[in-house]
């Protein structure tokens, strides 16, 4: 790896809903060690976190002024919800998901989203491509060249969908597709938000939370033709470290139900990436007892949130020195 490229790394953000100010923590204190990051993807939360990084980046604005961005949001939006909803509650949710296959919309994310794109000149994927001049030694084929990658669930034809790589698939040409519809279908988990119907030359397919099937995509950069990476991919989780926990046997159906979806939306391939020596080019921040769908999330659980994400990288990096200088 040539001294040029030693500050680059790909970034990969795991999905964790309102947690996600400590996926900013982590990326901010990497920046301050002096990394630059190439392409980053992400899931959900990370998906955000992810977009707001590459559009900043692109357009050469201080990424430290995310972290006022992110204080911006008003999390208790997120799950409003019309006159209905408001009125009777939980029962209200339930209509609305009933008629609607999601309880709250996410309106309010793609305005604000929306605007701090806009505001850095990012509307469509075109904006965040790759040229072959910018990145000529690049193994990527000519459809993954862009610094953003969002992934979603795609329920009608049950595959995960890279955005904008996959978007050709449902006969849509990826550089007029919006940033932020993407990060809206990856974040609309489900029957909590309403999901996403995208009109394709088949139909239509719906889109929901790209952590059903990969909450954490850390091997989506990696490369595929043999040869060694020129800069390392490192993810950040939202979920801290693997633990061992006792096996309890489900019996009931409400109990199968449950254990099936969060299964779809945990480290169900946890094994697979440790062998693989994943665990060592992750950041894990603590977000304990800290619900993904915790909308009232006061200032000082956000502040939490992000010095842990700071204390995780700054953890990650020393160890990644100490490796370095032992090998």
């Amino acid at each position: 790896m040539s001294q040029q490229q030693d500050n680059k790394v790909d970034l990969v953000l795991e999905g964790g809903g309102v947690k996600g100010i400590g996926l900013l923590g982590a990326v901010l204190e990497l920046a301050d060690a002096g990394y630059s990051f190439p392409r980053v993807a992400g899931t959900s939360a990370g998906a955000i976190v992810a977009a707001l990084v590459a559009a900043y980046q692109r357009s050469e604005r201080d990424l430290h002024e995310l972290q006022e961005v992110m204080d911006t949001v008003d999390y208790a939006r997120f799950a409003g919800g019309p006159p209905l909803e408001r009125l009777t509650g939980p029962l209200g949710q339930g209509v609305e998901a009933l008629l609607h296959g999601g309880a709250h919309s996410s309106d309010y994310l793609v305005k604000w989203l929306g605007d701090e794109l806009d505001k850095v000149n990012v509307t469509t994927f075109a904006d965040l491509a790759i040229s072959c001049e910018d990145d000529p030694c690049s193994s990527l084929a000519d459809y993954q060249r862009y610094s953003l990658v969002v992934h979603a669930s795609d329920v009608s034809r049950r595959v995960l969908v890279r955005l904008p790589w996959d978007y050709p698939e449902y006969g849509l040409e990826p550089d007029r597709q919006e940033v932020v519809q993407a990060v809206r279908a990856s974040m609309s988990i489900p029957f909590y938000f309403r999901p996403v119907q995208i009109s394709t030359d088949r139909g239509t397919a719906t889109w929901v939370d790209g952590g059903l099937l990969s909450d954490f995509p850390i091997t989506v950069f990696d490369r595929t033709d043999g040869r060694e990476p020129r800069w390392p991919t490192w993810g950040v989780k939202l979920s801290g470290r693997p633990e061992s926990k006792p096996d309890r046997p489900v019996k009931t159906v409400l109990g199968m139900a449950i254990g099936c979806l969060e299964t779809v939306r945990g480290d169900w391939n946890r094994y697979r990436l440790q062998d693989e020596g994943v665990g060592r080019r992750t950041i894990y921040v603590d977000t304990t007892g800290i619900s993904a769908t915790d909308f009232g999330l006061s200032p000082d659980t956000r502040q939490r949130l992000f010095a842990n994400g700071q204390a995780a990288a700054r953890l990650f990096l020393a160890r990644h020195r100490s490796r370095g200088a032992s090998s």
